[in-house]
């Protein structure tokens, strides 16, 4: 199959090229990218290429049930309590119904991999565990599945049950995970949950500062925890919105103690949007982390979906285009082409994945062709219309 006349975005090229070259042609041959040549005629472009986008952030055990819990229209605690009160009435069938509906959505947007949280607010392993790992087996060659244990980090103040989360994360392949936010015993709560992770050898992701409290330092807890025990395993930290109404100095101090960690940062607008911020007046401030401070930090941060259909974002899909739109305008990510390693390069890094997503010779032929010809086009509906091509090849177009 041969690929004519496209922009590829300077940061999701690792092939070197004619500075003045802003159109390739691509060859791909079997399930790779075979070769990659400026095109004859520099002058009419045909789209844009991607590589197949990565989720960092999902929540697939607990979307599509807004119409059963209702929206908590900007609660986040109320959100929480309505899926608690929720997840007693889980059942196998209904998560397997709600994870492979979220499943074939984000395949159909193009997505080559997504790492959700599991609700584990106890000791004992969720029901939808089993479920993730029987999906994560069913789609293999289709979506690389990867979970991490959502889990209120007062309960790792229990030893025994901290460990005994541990264990079953390791043993399901997983990543440790907690919901972090202004918790009394904040440091000594966080050392219990590295203390698991170093011995078991697991990565962590945590929910953090999911609010608008200037006062929220888990961000920087972990941080400094990070380099105090010289954490090496990788460490995604989601939300982080409280960096953004800290004072200049206090957000510039953190982000550099992130950027000496390695901390990787994953924004979550569709959510955060929705949670944080006032509901009777215009909502500002609004809920986004400092994306463009930490990009000068040299910390490229991610996009990603968060919640679908659910008391925390009752909206929404699996579309990482809609979510990178929206990133783009609320926070002033200009010019829009030069971010698109946020749903791409960015989250490929911090999963892990065996790819990159930079794409070159010799890359897997996983790619999104969209119709935008040029940067302004990016998040308009005509210019988000794509081509997925997987193994090299057509999977579907889609508007």
């Amino acid at each position: 199959m041969k690929l004519e006349s496209l922009r590829i975005p300077p940061r999701l090229r690792g092939f070197g090229a004619d500075e003045q070259a802003q159109l390739f042609d691509l060859t791909l041959a079997g399930d790779r990218v075979a070769a990659i040549v400026p095109s004859a005629s520099q002058a009419h472009p045909r789209g844009t290429l991607l590589s197949a986008l990565v989720e960092a952030h999902a929540h697939i055990d607990k979307n599509y049930t807004v119409q059963d819990v209702g929206a908590a229209e900007g609660d986040l605690f109320a959100a929480i309590a309505r899926m608690d009160r929720h997840r007693a009435g889980w059942t196998g069938d209904g998560l397997r119904a709600r994870m492979e509906r979220a499943l074939h959505d984000a395949w159909r947007s193009g997505t080559r991999a997504l790492r959700t949280h599991i609700d584990w607010v106890q000791a004992d392993a969720p029901a939808a565990l089993a479920v993730f790992e029987a999906l994560r087996s069913e789609w293999r060659d289709r979506i690389e599945l990867q979970f991490v244990s959502l889990t209120p980090l007062d309960l790792f103040a229990d030893l025994e049950a901290g460990e005994r989360i541990a264990r079953q994360v390791k043993r399901a392949g997983g990543t440790l995970g907690a919901f972090v936010y202004r918790n009394e015993g904040l440091l000594h709560k966080l050392g219990r949950v590295f203390d698991l992770a170093e011995t078991h050898g697991l990565g962590l992701d945590f929910h953090v500062d999911e609010g608008l409290d200037a006062d929220a330092s888990g961000l920087r807890s972990i941080a400094q925890l990070m380099r105090a025990r010289e954490f090496r395993r990788g460490v995604v930290c989601g939300h982080c919105c409280s960096l953004a109404m800290q004072d200049d100095a206090v957000a510039q101090e953190t982000l550099a103690l992130c950027a000496g960690a390695g901390i990787h940062i994953v924004a979550l607008p569709t959510t955060n949007l929705y949670l944080q911020g006032a509901w009777d007046r215009t909502p500002v401030p609004r809920g986004i982390t400092r994306i463009r401070e930490a990009a000068a930090r040299g910390l490229r941060a991610s996009l990603a979906t968060d919640n679908v259909q659910d008391a925390f974002y009752p909206y929404g899909s699996y579309d990482l285009l809609e979510t990178f739109g929206l990133g783009v305008q609320m926070a002033h990510l200009a010019p829009a082409e030069d971010w698109l390693d946020a749903i791409t390069v960015a989250p490929a890094r911090a999963l892990g994945l065996g790819w990159d997503g930079r794409i070159a010779p010799g890359c897997p032929a996983d790619l999104v062709l969209l119709a935008a010809t040029g940067e302004h086009e990016l998040i308009g509906p005509r210019g988000r219309e794509r081509t997925v091509i997987r193994a090299g090849r057509i999977l579907e177009q889609t508007p």
